[in-house]
């Protein structure tokens, strides 16, 4: 059988993830959001069981725009966070491993990566203009 002869075109055949229409979509996402998933696990999720390529396909609206309606929206962007992460992770390790110049330096780069981070996220207004990154304060923040 020819691609021609599967039907016609995706168009014709239905959305990507046919078998959800835009309500339990929505309700998905909010239901994996409060669970306490993060948008990128959200959306692999959505693909793996659901064939859902992208939610904005579906609903016309980013998953965030999503999450923000639904006030699920985390409060530091998932990059961030993840950054944050590492960084509390390397001070753990170099408090136990002062000498590890490598690993700090890599510390250096996280924590000057985190800042052009948090300049543009001042800049879009995703972050406000009085939060700023310290390294005492990170596993605070990460939590």
């Amino acid at each position: 059988m020819s691609p021609h002869e599967t039907g016609g075109s995706a168009h014709e055949r239905g959305t990507p993830g046919g078998h959800l229409d835009k309500d339990e979509l929505i309700e998905e996402v909010t239901k994996l959001a409060q669970s306490g998933a993060s948008s990128s696990q959200i959306g692999a999720v959505l693909r793996d069981t659901h064939g859902v390529p992208r939610v904005r396909t579906i609903t016309n609206q980013s998953m965030m725009s999503l999450l923000k309606e639904h006030n699920l929206a985390p409060q530091l962007p998932e990059d961030l966070s993840a950054l944050l992460r590492r960084v509390v992770h390397l001070q753990q390790h170099l408090a136990k491993h002062p000498y590890d110049l490598a690993n700090k330096r890599g510390l250096t780069l996280i924590e000057s990566r985190i800042r052009r981070l948090v300049k543009y996220y001042k800049q879009q207004k995703v972050l406000a203009l009085d939060w700023h990154y310290s390294a005492e304060t990170a596993a605070l923040q990460v939590e």
